[in-house]
């Protein structure tokens, strides 16, 4: 096979700008998109290579693909690749989510807009449902890992805070219990990618950097305006919440939803599943879904700021501080890809929390349907709409694999025929 071709930075920056406008369909679709046509069209990357980054991102908390992103940039371009690639796969996202985030809460009291987000509920339902359903089948192949599902699912409603607990726990699980045959190395008939000798202080320089911006927004919003205010808190809350979201967006929701609706009062359930529309429908990490909750908490919550002031600023240090630890994992972590993929003890710890992840979705996916279901929180009046749509739509997405764009546009449409119309 022909080496790959060697893309001027020019061009590199080209198509990172692009992907950011066309990254639709989730990490899955995004992945997708990357291999298409950075390895079988473009040739600037090896499939191998690919393939091993990808390994190495599905291993770290957070987005994947915006974290493939940035590596792929990284091996082409160094440092600097690493940064436009990761910044521009998240930035058009992030100006189009403000405005719809300004949009949400200027009109959505408006008859017609609020009766198509009411048909967004039963549609991000059975999002939901299907990506839990989905990852079970990959990840649950043996009774410990059911085990681990189940109490993962079981602690979560119990315990609320205990969810970067659960990650470790489960991935300790998965070290001691590893089968047998994940402690042989990788075959010698299957050479990893080699690369230029690392510089640990290098190595320690950049982790340094990253780290300070990283924190400095963080320290400047709690100086300024006070470690109670909203801003300040929320830094503080999805700080914490980007070192432990693994499995992505579907994972960190149960976490961010049930602490941003029950512990800090952000935003309502509703709301929640309304920014995760939102998330669905813009190009972009679906986790930009945080940002939105961001938005909402400083509005409703401004302090002595405007409210589109607090807003604006509240999305701007949640949407920073999620990324940031992206750039500090892969700009640290990217030259030592090819020793971390041979622990494979490492990737049995990481089976196991994908376990665990399957149970705290499966939690906060029946949490989501209650509350659209049964809004009075008693078994008296369930919403049937909300039930015969969702059931509805969890069907095409498994049965017809519909896009899922134009499901929750079909629901929106849904939703307003039947509150507007009917």
């Amino acid at each position: 096979m022909s080496p790959p071709l060697k893309p001027t930075f020019t061009e590199a920056l080209r198509f990172w700008s692009r992907l950011g406008w066309i990254s639709f369909g989730g990490p899955s679709g995004q992945i997708a998109i990357m291999h298409r046509e950075l390895v079988e069209r473009k040739r600037w990357v090896e499939d191998k290579r690919f393939l091993h980054a990808l390994n190495y991102c599905m291993m770290l908390p957070g987005p994947e693909a915006q974290q493939l992103a940035t590596y792929l940039g990284w091996s082409m371009h160094g440092i600097r690749g690493g940064i436009c690639a990761g910044l521009l796969f998240i930035l058009p996202a992030t100006f189009i989510l403000w405005m719809l985030s300004l949009i949400y809460v200027s009109y959505g009291s408006v008859p017609l807009v609020a009766a198509a987000f009411y048909g967004l509920v039963p549609a991000i339902i059975a999002i939901v449902f299907n990506a839990m359903l989905k990852l079970a089948g990959k990840t649950l192949h043996d009774p410990l890992r059911w085990v681990i599902a189940i109490s993962a699912a079981t602690l979560i409603f119990y315990y609320r805070d205990c969810y970067p607990l659960v990650v470790l726990g489960a991935g300790l699980l998965g070290w001691l219990f590893r089968p047998s045959s994940t402690t042989t190395a990788s075959s010698e008939t299957d050479p990893l990618p080699t690369r230029e000798p690392i510089r640990i202080t290098k190595q320690i320089r950049i982790a340094a950097i990253c780290i300070a911006l990283w924190l400095a927004p963080l320290l400047a919003v709690g100086t300024w305006l006070g470690w109670r205010s909203t801003p300040a808190q929320e830094g503080i809350f999805f700080s914490k919440a980007a070192l432990v979201t693994f499995g992505g967006a579907y994972a960190v929701l149960p976490y961010v939803a049930q602490h941003a609706v029950d512990n800090y009062h952000w935003l309502n359930s509703d709301q929640m599943m309304h920014g995760f529309g939102l998330a669905e429908t813009t190009p972009g990490p679906l986790i930009m879904v945080l940002q939105f909750v961001g938005f909402l908490g400083a509005w409703h919550q401004p302090g002595t700021l405007l409210p589109l002031a607090a807003a604006t600023l509240g999305s701007f240090i949640t949407t920073w501080v999620t990324f940031a630890p992206c750039f500090l994992f892969i700009l640290t972590g990217a030259p030592f890809i090819e020793r971390l993929i041979r622990v494979t003890a490492l990737q049995a710890a990481l089976n196991a929390i994908s376990a665990a992840v399957v149970g705290v979705m499966a939690q906060f996916a029946l949490w989501f349907a209650w509350h659209a279901i049964f809004p009075t929180g008693t078994l008296a009046r369930p919403d049937l709409f909300v039930l015969a749509i969702g059931l509805g739509a969890w069907i095409a997405l498994r049965v017809r694999q519909i896009d899922i764009v134009l499901l929750i546009g079909i629901c929106a449409v849904l939703g307003v025929i039947y509150q507007v119309i009917l």
